[in-house]
């Protein structure tokens, strides 16, 4: 028998957009659960071991979402597996202001190389459950929490408006407290 995880990277790379994949268009039935775990550090696990290669993250990562029973699943045209997330599938690892621009633009580099900007689509918000660092939602119901470096890095741009501290990106005003 296949090893699933190889029959999935095979089905993912076939004829796809790699940076934005039709994910809303794929709908096949439930493949089933595949032992993968996205930790909370962000690091990608399959049968408890590390998954070393960023390329096979990249691609995986690429073909996740999250749907509205809360569960997160890897999808292609032809599977769907479900997957554990322990907190947000992605890391911030850098925020960078960008300065070419008419409003102010902050993006989010993502762990998997891709930068998204922080703006109505791509709102930051609070997360409790790591004492209130922002993290940003994507899209296919993702969201990607800021490393300790890309957190401090928001908060030292941030300016003290309405009692708290924010932040401001596409002429979006974001909350940090």
């Amino acid at each position: 028998m296949a090893d699933p995880l190889d029959t999935l990277a095979s089905q993912a790379r076939k004829a796809r957009d790699f940076d934005n994949p039709p994910l809303e268009r794929w709908h096949p039935p439930l493949s089933g659960d595949i032992d993968i775990r996205i930790a909370a550090d962000g690091n990608w696990y399959h049968e408890g071991r590390i998954i070393a290669r960023d390329a096979i993250v990249r691609l995986f990562a690429s073909i996740l979402r999250r749907e509205e029973d809360g569960e997160y699943y890897l999808v292609t045209p032809g599977e769907k597996w479900r997957i554990k997330v322990d907190l947000h599938p992605l890391i911030v690892t850098e925020i960078n202001a960008r300065e070419d621009t008419e409003l102010p633009l902050l993006l989010a580099r993502l762990n998997t190389g891709r930068e998204v900007p922080i703006d109505r689509e791509h709102p930051l918000f609070l997360e409790p459950a790591v004492g209130n660092v922002a993290a940003i939602r994507l899209p296919h119901g993702l969201s990607a929490l800021l490393s300790r470096a890309a957190w401090y890095r928001l908060v030292e741009g941030a300016e003290e408006r309405e009692g708290r501290l924010q932040v401001t990106s596409a002429g979006e005003w974001f909350p940090l407290q």
